[in-house]
């Protein structure tokens, strides 16, 4: 199974164990319906933006499976959204108060995160996403 972050690492993966397959690009592409231009320019770490079909068909081709899971839990997910998004605002008011000359200490600010952050987990999922 290939789990990865990045396509870069996926190819990586697929280029090592078509290596130690002892198999061929040109029979790669054979076996899995995708262009010799195409197996090459993946395997060779161009293409970081491989189409998905692309890839899982190079995958079975090896005997491998691309698999999506979780990187978190979804309420994990959504509270990291929940600071990123509040530390974005905390942003914006810190930078209106400067300009007033009224800017605001660590220890407000960091209240400003939690609360918005509170808030963001509280209310409406859009708000979160949005």
């Amino acid at each position: 199974m290939i789990s990865a972050k990045h396509p870069s690492e996926i190819a990586a993966r697929l280029e090592r164990r078509r290596k130690a397959l002892g198999m061929s690009r040109p029979i790669l592409a054979k076996r899995s319906g995708v262009s010799l231009a195409t197996v090459n320019r993946i395997l060779g770490g161009d293409e970081d933006s491989a189409i998905l079909s692309n890839l899982i068909a190079l995958a079975q081709a090896l005997g491998m499976a691309v698999s999506i899971s979780n990187l978190s839990s979804e309420k994990d997910f959504a509270e990291e959204q929940a600071k990123n998004k509040a530390e974005a605002i905390a942003r914006m008011v810190q930078g209106t108060s400067a300009l007033e000359s009224q800017a605001v200490d660590s220890e407000t600010y960091e209240e400003i995160i939690h609360q918005t952050v509170h808030e963001l987990m509280a209310g409406s999922r859009r708000k979160l996403w949005s």
